[in-house]
């Protein structure tokens, strides 16, 4: 059967991915930054123990990073690159292993890998919207959208549109390689929003979760007392994003394609309802805010494309929320 790279294995949408294509039968190579993060994908994924194996690349941003690690492989999905929201050295926290991590991984497949024909590369619905533009009420997001602020533009200097801007030169620096380099291989972006769903890679304390699951657990634990206020619209299921990458690789019709990755809208507000229906225990612990209140007018998604193309089908925010929560109550 195919192999498959994974980069960034032991994150936490790159643990379903993996999971994904294991189960369709591919065997699996995945790229972790040391043995210690190896040791926890192995036992994520102990079941399927022969059809996975692990490579150490410490560090992305040189540009021969991935030349072992793409021998020999049929397919990749890259998936490495920074989600930090609270990042203060913007440069080399974001822009640089973003942007030259996305150049290192198609200039090894390009140089080494000439079975390779389809990249699958996770981009952000960062790369889409735009932030100056706020809420937006009214206005329908589609693939042709592109985020304006870059690092060479004038942005306001917070961590949050920095990392937006850091998901948009990466991603325009792929089609830019494409462009220019003419290579053998066929990328396919996605552009998913917040992405929610169970933890199931190597997490040994609720200080170790990644950027959208403490978004939750800080829903639950007590931390926030009012419900808090949005930043993003939109959300989808971390096993749906996973089935669409698997889509996205197989789907001859995806080639050179972009496309929105998302579930329904969504608030804090409903979140905290379906906590507190869902869970009593946690009644206490989690924001009352106003129950039931209605989605404010904003921004919406066009994902006609991926179901059109590739088959989605996205999960109710209920199912994901609970089946978040339920696996956060198993951390200590």
């Amino acid at each position: 059967m195919a192999i498959i790279l994974v980069t960034g294995a032991s994150g936490f949408i790159a643990s379903h991915v993996i999971r994904a294509f294991l189960q369709k039968g591919y065997n699996v190579r995945g790229t972790v930054r040391s043995e210690k993060s190896a040791a926890g994908v192995r036992k994520t994924h102990s079941q399927y123990a022969e059809k996975l194996s692990l490579v150490v690349v410490p560090d992305m941003t040189v540009l021969t990073a991935f030349d072992e690690a793409v021998q020999g492989v049929d397919g990749v999905v890259h998936l490495a690159s920074p989600f930090i929201m609270n990042a203060t050295d913007f440069e080399n926290e974001l822009f640089v292993p973003a942007i030259q991590g996305t150049n290192a991984i198609l200039t090894s497949i390009q140089k080494h890998s000439p079975n390779v024909t389809r990249v699958v590369i996770t981009s952000s619905f960062g790369a889409v919207v735009d932030p100056t533009k706020g809420d937006r009420p009214g206005y329908t997001y589609t693939e042709a959208d592109w985020n304006p602020i870059t690092t060479t533009s004038t942005f306001p200097h917070n961590a949050v549109t920095a990392y937006l801007a850091s998901k948009t030169c990466a991603e325009q620096a792929a089609w830019d390689f494409v462009e220019s380099q003419k290579p053998s291989f066929s990328i396919t972006t996605l552009c998913p929003p917040l992405v929610y769903g169970p933890v199931i890679h190597a997490v040994e304390t609720p200080a170790g979760l990644n950027t959208s699951s403490a978004d939750i657990y800080r829903l639950i634990n007590g931390s926030e007392k009012t419900v808090p206020p949005m930043a993003f619209w939109a959300f989808v299921d971390v096993r749906d994003a996973a089935h669409a990458h698997l889509r996205a690789f197989e789907t001859p019709e995806a080639a050179g394609q972009r496309y929105l990755v998302s579930g329904s809208s969504y608030t804090y507000q409903q979140i905290c309802d379906i906590i507190r229906a869902k869970f009593p225990a946690l009644r206490d612990s989690t924001p009352e805010g106003a129950p039931g209140e209605p989605i404010p007018s904003a921004y919406k998604l066009d994902t006609r494309k991926v179901v059109n193309e590739l088959g989605m089908k996205f999960r109710p925010l209920e199912e994901t929320v609970t089946d978040t929560v339920m696996s956060l109550l198993t951390l200590k």
